[in-house]
Parts: structure tokens; sequence; C-alpha cells
């Protein structure tokens, strides 16, 4: 199964806190799940998550692993002429949700090798600062031998260069426009 479920309540539900024996313990696995959800569906969630009287906490943990979801955006189109918002897809490789007696949420993942990349919203530059992140690898990328990083860093120079032409073509196009059109906003 894609989703698991456990709910354990009483003095067997001392294993996990001591606050388990009287409000329950939550153990919940999400494993090889993939869904496409609208973004109108996550923010009509709100009003069922509110609520005025003060829930009581139930210790729980929830683990997610190998598992893909596909935000899309319903919302009306402002300009009828444009192609529309990208999908975005969030992949979870080994995330892990756990609430303790204390009511707090500690978010915990599997820590991987550091990658370094350069952000996409600087410009090109050859003294561009570098950030470094815990990435989880990319399945096809397990086995990367030494000898494709030269090539892959190639070819991450040659998309930087392409996505700094295609941000000057950009420019150059929105300032045409606002030539003709002083107020024109994207």
């Amino acid at each position: 199964p894609e989703v698991c479920l456990r709910l354990e309540v009483g003095p067997n539900a001392a294993v996990h806190s001591p606050l388990a024996v009287q409000n329950g313990f939550l153990q919940m696995l999400v494993h090889s799940y993939t869904a496409e959800l609208f973004m109108s569906f996550l923010t009509n969630l709100g009003p069922f998550l509110e609520d005025e009287i003060i829930p009581e906490v139930i210790p729980m943990e929830i683990e997610v692993v190998d598992t893909k979801i596909t935000l899309k955006d319903d919302s009306p189109r402002v300009y009828p002429t444009s192609p529309g918002p990208v999908p975005i897809t969030l992949a979870v490789d080994h995330i892990s949700v756990k609430r303790r007696d204390d009511g707090v949420f500690y978010l915990t993942g599997q820590q991987h090798q550091e990658t370094c990349f350069y952000s996409p919203l600087l410009p090109l530059q050859a003294e561009a600062p570098v950030e470094c992140v815990l990435a989880a690898p990319a399945a096809g990328t397990r086995g990367l031998q030494l000898k494709e990083v030269p090539e892959l860093q190639r070819e991450l120079q040659t998309m930087k260069i392409a996505l700094a032409e295609a941000n000057m073509d950009k420019a150059r196009l929105l300032q045409e426009i606002r030539k003709y059109n002083p107020l024109f906003q994207l």
C-alpha cells in the first residue's frame, strides 16, 4: 500500500510517549506515492484546519519516502493569451515529521552529500557566490562517476549562458513593450 496508518491508544502506547497513553499515538507511512493536486485544493483546506477550540496534542510520526506531488495552479488567468503557470513538482526522497508531547512538529530528513550550485537569480559572473546545501542525490545520479563531473560542469556552464541570454532577451522585449505602453507591468 502507498499509505499506511496506525493509531495506538492505551497502556501499550506508552512506548512512544507518556501523553500517547491518554491521547493516542498516530503513525503514518507514505511510500512511493504520486499525486497531482490543484492549488485551490490546498487553499480550501484552511477553513477545515482552523478551529476555535485548542485541539488535544496527539503525538505522531509521519514518514514520507519516495513521493512525488505535482501542484497545478487552477486559478483564473489574468491574461487570457498567457500559456498559464508551469506545474510545480515536489519530490521527497525521505523525510520524517514527528510531533512530540509539547505539540511542536519536528521535521527531519536523511542527510546526503553536500551539493553546491550557483543561484539562477544572480547575474552570470565569474565571481558569482556559491550556495551550498544538503541535497539528496537523484535516482539516476546515485552511481555518478568522477569522470562525468567535468562534463556535467560544462553542460551547467552552457545552460547558465543560455539562461543569461534568455534574460537579456526578456529585458529587451520588456523595454520595447514599455516604449509603446509605459504603464505595462509583467
